[in-house]
Order: structure tokens, then sequence, then C-alpha cells
């Protein structure tokens, strides 16, 4: 249960950093750098309605469309997560309206603000949950063109991004268009990031109490095979064992009171399959 809320927290908190990308740094530069915000950005110029407004029935319409035509496959945390961000922008154009942008630069704007959605965006993902948005028309598309997801994706983005420049002129276009690139770039970064794990391989005196640590402390699997020294011709134990980045500190830290002596090497991981990490599927 409280798993299930700290997920649910994290995604209110990416939703609200996703929220302040749009409403103080896109939306006032008429800059849509894709997805319903995009959308809603574009369409807010011929429109009587708030930002926040339009993306939420954007939204609905494209889970329903989605329901129809794909089925249930989203999940309630994306659909969660996706309301929340239309929710939070609508709240925001209601008790803190912006005339006007907040700075002259447009470009120095769209780097931070994408910078800070991106990292929003990522902790959805996190999450096992997308944003929704053109995330559920890529699927269409994909079902019924059988394009890559990832190329629909950004089709479906690039369309956006062109209403912007047609709209709004050129250098407002290729605005978006590197707001879109960045943001590309950031969330597979930020990702990165908050995924990373560490295999450590530990030889030590101590062999036996690292291994009661990393399996009943840590709760992680470790692997054991045996070594023999170049000089000492001594025989070793050597483990050999995946932990995740919070996990890295407890272990580093274990090891350092348990065994000064203790050898270690560390390689940073960029993607595990298999077993309890990520399905081959």
């Amino acid at each position: 249960m409280m798993k299930q809320i700290q997920s649910l927290l994290n995604i209110m908190l990416g939703a609200f950093l996703i929220a302040l990308n749009i409403h103080f740094f896109l939306s006032p530069n008429k800059v849509g750098t894709g997805g319903t915000s995009g959308a809603g950005i574009v369409l807010a110029q011929f429109m009587d309605l708030p930002v926040g407004v339009i993306m939420f029935s954007l939204d609905m319409m494209l889970f329903i469309l989605g329901l129809l035509l794909i089925g249930p496959s989203f999940g309630l945390k994306s659909v969660f997560a996706s309301l929340s961000i239309s929710g939070m922008v609508w709240g925001l154009e209601v008790f803190h309206p912006l005339n006007n942008p907040i700075g002259h630069d447009i470009l120095i704007q769209i780097v931070i603000g994408t910078l800070i959605g991106a990292i929003g965006v990522a902790m959805i993902f996190n999450q096992e949950a997308s944003a929704g948005g053109t995330g559920v028309l890529a699927k269409i598309i994909h079902k019924f063109t059988g394009l890559e997801l990832g190329r629909a994706v950004l089709a479906s983005d690039v369309l956006i991004v062109l209403a912007s420049a047609w709209f709004f002129g050129l250098q407002v276009g290729l605005y978006a268009f590197f707001g879109l690139l960045l943001k590309g770039m950031m969330i597979d970064r930020t990702l990165q990031f908050f995924n990373e794990s560490k295999e450590v391989v530990i030889i030590s005196e101590h062999s036996e109490e690292i291994k009661e640590f990393i399996v009943g402390d840590l709760e992680r699997g470790a692997t054991v095979h045996s070594a023999k020294g170049a000089f000492s011709d001594d025989q070793k134990e050597v483990i050999t064992t995946i932990v995740g980045r919070r996990d890295f500190s407890k272990l580093k830290s274990y090891i350092q009171s348990t065994d000064e002596r203790a050898f270690i090497t560390v390689h940073s991981m960029k993607e595990i399959w298999g077993n309890n990490f990520k399905s081959f599927a």
C-alpha cells in the first residue's frame, strides 16, 4: 500500500514539473513542443479556453479513442498522470495567470523549461506510467500502420511543431523543434540516472558477512566464484552482485566498516535483462 502511495506521489510531482514547464515557459511563448500540451497551446490561440481545459479534453478524447481501437492497455497510472498534468496546468492558469513571458530570451526559457519538464516525464515513466497525450495516438498509429512506436510518437509531435511554425512563424517553429529534440535527449538521460545500476565485484577476507548483508539486508542476489591470486597463490572468494544507486551506497558503507582491505571494482550498467530486472518480452 505504501509503495502505491509513494508511486502516485512521484507521478504527481512529475506532473507538477511538467505543468510548470507548460505554464511558465512554453505557453507564454507560444511554443508547442509536441504532445497535447503543444496542441493545447496552438488551439488556445483560436479558442477562448485555457490551455489546461483543452489538454484535458484532448486527453479524454484520445483515451476513449484508444479504448475503442486498441483496448484497455493504458493502465490507471497513465490516466492519473495525464489528468493530473492537465488539471495542474488549468489550476496554474486560474490561480497564477500569465499574460506575458517571464523574460525576453526565449531560448533560455525553452532550455530551462524543457529540463524541468523532462525530469517530470522521466519521473512518470519511472513509475511504469506515461503522460498520455500523443503516446496514446502513437499506439493507435502503430497498430494500424505498423510504424515503430518511437517513430509514431515523433511523427505525432512533429505535426504539432509544424502547426506551431505555421500559425506563429518559422522562428517559433524552430524553437519548438529544438525543444522537442532537447526533451527527448533529457528524458533518456534522466531515466538512465534514475535506473542506473552498479555491478560490484568484491574480494574480501570477510566474504561470508558481506554475502549475508547482500542477501539478507539488501535482499539482492549475488554470484560467488573462486579465484587464485597471481602473487600469493591463495584461493579467494569473489562476490559479484548488481545493486541500485541507493543500495550501492549502503553496500559500500558496510564493506568499509567490515573490511577496510577489501578489493572492490564497480561498473555502471546501462541495461540489465532477465530475472528480477528488465523483461525480455
